[in-house]
C-alpha cells in the first residue's frame, strides 16, 4: 500500500551526503590530484599554472603573524618536557629553549627554501621578511618566562634567515647565478630598524 503523505511528511530526512573533496586531508588531496593528473596529463600545465599562483599569494606581513604566534605559543610547559635529564644525558633550559624555537621557525625556512627551488624569487624574498620581522617583534624577552632562556634566539634566527635567502639565491636554478636579493630600505626603517646592520651585513657576506 502507497503510503499517505502525511506518514512520508513525518519520516525524518537523510541528511545529503557531503562533499568528498572538502573533507580530504592533505595528503589524501595531493593522491587526488596526483591519480587525476596521471589520467588527464593535458590538465597538467593548467594545474602547474594554478600551483605558481596559489604559491605567489604570499605577503610579509601574514607570515610575520604566523611567525610570532608560532614563537609566542611556546610556554614553560613545552620548555619542561625538553629540559632536564633523559635517557641521552642532560639538556639545559637555553639548550632547550633554542631548540624549540628553532622547530617552530624551520617549517618558514623550508617554505622559503621551497619558494627558491621554485624561482619565486619576490615571493621567495617576501617569505624572508616575514620571518625576520615575526622575529623583530619578539626581540625584547624581558618578562617572557619561556623567551628569556634564549635572548640571542631572535637575532640569530633572523640572520639565518637572510643568508638561507641569499644561498639559494647565489646556487639558483639549472646553476644560474641570480642577482643577490634586495631589501628595501622602506622595509627596513619602518619594520626592523634595530636589524639594519644585521641584515646588510648577511646579504653582504651570505
Amino acid at each position: 500500500m502507497t503510503k499517505s503523505r502525511a506518514a512520508r511528511a513525518r519520516m525524518p530526512r537523510l541528511p545529503k551526503p557531503g562533499s568528498a573533496l572538502e573533507r580530504l586531508e592533505a595528503d589524501e588531496a595531493h593522491a587526488v590530484l596526483r591519480r587525476l593528473l596521471t589520467a588527464h596529463p593535458d590538465l597538467r600545465a593548467e594545474a602547474e599554472q594554478t600551483a605558481r599562483s596559489l604559491l605567489s599569494e604570499v605577503s610579509f606581513e601574514s607570515v610575520a603573524d604566523d611567525v610570532e604566534h608560532a614563537l609566542r605559543s611556546l610556554d614553560l610547559d613545552d620548555l619542561g618536557s625538553r629540559a632536564g635529564r633523559h635517557r641521552r644525558g642532560y639538556t639545559s633550559p637555553t639548550e632547550a629553549a633554542r631548540e624549540l624555537l628553532q622547530e617552530a621557525v624551520d617549517p618558514f625556512l623550508s617554505d622559503l627554501k621551497r619558494q627558491m627551488e621554485l624561482g619565486l624569487e619576490m615571493e621567495a624574498l617576501e617569505i624572508c621578511k616575514g620571518v625576520v620581522r615575526g622575529l623583530y617583534r619578539i626581540r625584547d624577552t624581558r618578562g617572557d618566562e619561556f623567551l628569556g632562556w634564549a635572548e640571542d634566539f631572535p637575532t640569530e634566527a633572523a640572520a639565518d634567515a637572510v643568508r638561507v635567502l641569499v644561498g639559494g639565491n647565489q646556487r639558483g636554478v639549472g646553476r644560474t647565478r641570480r642577482a643577490r636579493p634586495h631589501f628595501d630600505e622602506e622595509f627596513v626603517d619602518r619594520y626592523v630598524p634595530e636589524w639594519s646592520d644585521v641584515i646588510a651585513r648577511m646579504l653582504v657576506r651570505g
